[in-house]
């Protein structure tokens, strides 16, 4: 797969540099990780490319998280191999479980703030990909929806509905296959 020109315009809008990571040094590596796991085409592709420790560990949220997701969001808009959506897919979801710590992070506004608007932003496109993805990605999405609070209305309500509704179809047919 290929860096797309959304990606590469959410990578230069940030100065990595100046953002710390939670590896504890500057994020400017962030951009080499996340292209690696895009382009990766099997799992030995992404041996020492991973975002955990440095988007995210374990729920907890760094400086560098919020315009990160802002760059994986841009990365789901576009065509992925089912590898790397997945990886995205579940640092997002590391990141919507700890994005309830509104820590503060320069000029008032909250880390996990940042990184929900980012995700709101980008709603539709993960409804689209729980909708029509695996049984495992409509999970994950629901969970992401959830943790985030995204949409807030109704119809956020009916699109969770679906996913879940998805998950327990999808799941239910594997087990008799």
């Amino acid at each position: 797969m290929v860096v797309s020109q959304l990606v590469r315009a959410e990578l230069r809008r940030v100065d990595w540099a100046s953002l710390e990571c939670g590896c504890g040094e500057s994020a400017e590596h962030v951009p080499l990780l996340i292209e690696a796991i895009i382009t990766a085409e099997t799992p030995q592709d992404m041996i020492g490319y991973t975002l955990d420790g440095h988007v995210e560990e374990s729920t907890i949220i760094f400086e560098c998280t919020p315009p990160a997701v802002g760059v994986i969001m841009a990365a789901l808009a576009g065509d992925l191999s089912t590898l790397a959506r997945e990886v995205l897919l579940q640092t997002l979801l590391f990141v919507a479980a700890g994005s309830g710590d509104y820590g503060q992070a320069g000029e008032g506004t909250g880390l996990g703030h940042g990184c929900r608007h980012h995700a709101q932003e980008g709603f539709g496109r993960l409804v689209q990909i729980g909708l029509t993805g695996s049984a495992q990605d409509a999970e994950t999405v629901a969970d992401i929806c959830e943790y985030f609070e995204l949409g807030g209305d109704k119809t956020a309500a009916v699109y969770l509905a679906q996913l879940r509704q998805r998950v327990r179809v999808k799941t239910k047919r594997g087990r008799h296959v």
